[in-house]
């Protein structure tokens, strides 16, 4: 399971990649396509060109996980479709992955203390 903590950096890819890739087809579409490191435990969330299906590859120290799921009678909401990365809270990530409308997430705005105590 994927238990994203506040410290986790999430990638989505905007644009649909091949769903018959398994774990090593992903790690080098994070190398190629979005020109990152598939070994430095952020997660990667990857779309199919049907909406209802999600893959998140995540390295965590001792092997690559891949989660693969497909939301019954519904599709997952996805950035407008174009080439590159997208940066993703655990906040936006916990409702893409629970099939619910991501965008819709704002952190809560936190005023800086001005004195200790």
């Amino acid at each position: 399971m994927i238990a994203p903590g506040a410290d986790l950096k999430i990638y989505m890819a905007t644009r649909p990649v091949d769903f018959r890739r398994g774990l090593d087809g992903l790690a080098a579409a994070v190398q190629e396509i979005l020109g990152l490191d598939p070994y430095a435990g952020a997660a990667f969330v990857f779309r199919a060109k049907r909406a209802d299906r999600i893959k998140i590859l995540v390295w965590d120290g001792t092997g690559i996980v891949l989660v693969h799921k497909r939301l019954e009678g519904s599709k997952f909401v996805w950035p407008q479709v174009r080439d590159g990365v997208m940066r993703m809270s655990p906040a936006m990530f916990a409702a893409l992955f629970e099939g619910l409308d991501w965008r819709l997430v704002r952190p809560e705005g936190a005023r800086r203390p001005q004195l200790a105590g």
